[in-house]
């Protein structure tokens, strides 16, 4: 989070110039399976038994991760992700920031919160309801299922689909291209076009904390922490 807020500074004070930011990952697996529960876990319980109140240490991280996060939605250069594997979680929210989305076609998009009591608390749904349309949103949500890449792409929720591996390549491509272009009239656009959802941010941080807070979302945690096998929505498959 350290880092993320570094980087959310660098970029806020106009990252020297840069006509672009791309995010991506090296790791195999994609390109973010979502927060640590298991440390989430481990914070809260510890904070409980010495007796400290652990909501607001919650809250407190949440507040951190969503001024991160704004900051890289409302950036002053484009922001491009480079998808791959799996993007659930923290990292669609991470995802959902960024003003253009390059998937390759192993990606898959998932919210699975709800499966521990829980919403996306990291400006997710706002976010995904400002991208597409709001049956999506309530699938995503309510179901818990995952979203393959072609469908990712037919609904919106990316905007270029390529193949396997080939997700870096064409972001960097994009990237490059984006210099032929007048930076501040790019920025001007793009605050015009996408609007930072604040209010509903804020709406969402209030419901996260509250649900968080009560004994079954605490079990849910501990049973998933606990849990040797996985679940089946993380089981590979080809996307759909």
């Amino acid at each position: 989070l350290e880092e993320l807020e570094a980087l959310a500074t660098y970029v806020s004070e106009g990252a020297d110039g840069a006509h672009a930011l791309l995010i991506h990952s090296d790791r195999p697996g994609g390109f973010c399976a979502g927060a640590d529960l298991a440390a989430l876990h481990h914070r809260i319980e510890a904070a409980a038994a010495a007796g400290e109140p652990w909501e607001e240490e919650v809250r407190g991280f949440i507040d951190r991760i969503h001024a991160a996060f704004n900051a890289l939605d409302g950036a002053p250069m484009t922001t491009i992700a480079a998808v791959h594997g799996v993007c659930f979680g923290g990292g669609l929210e991470l995802a959902l920031t960024c003003d253009v989305r390059v998937a390759d076609r192993s990606a898959r998009f998932c919210f699975p919160e709800l499966r521990l009591g829980l919403i996306p608390g990291f400006g997710g749904i706002p976010r995904l309801r400002r991208d597409v349309g709001q049956a999506v949103v309530l699938d995503l949500l309510l179901t818990g299922r995952s979203l393959g890449s072609k469908r990712a792409h037919a609904v919106g929720l990316v905007s270029q689909l390529v193949g396997r591996g080939q997700a870096l390549e064409v972001a960097r491509e994009l990237a490059d291209s984006l210099g032929a272009h007048d930076r501040d009239t790019a920025a001007a656009a793009k605050a015009f076009a996408k609007r930072v959802p604040l209010e509903a941010l804020e709406e969402e941080k209030a419901l996260f904390c509250r649900l968080i807070a009560r004994p079954a979302v605490r079990e849910a945690l501990a049973d998933f922490v606990g849990r040797e096998d996985a679940y089946p929505y993380l089981a590979p498959r080809e996307s759909t």
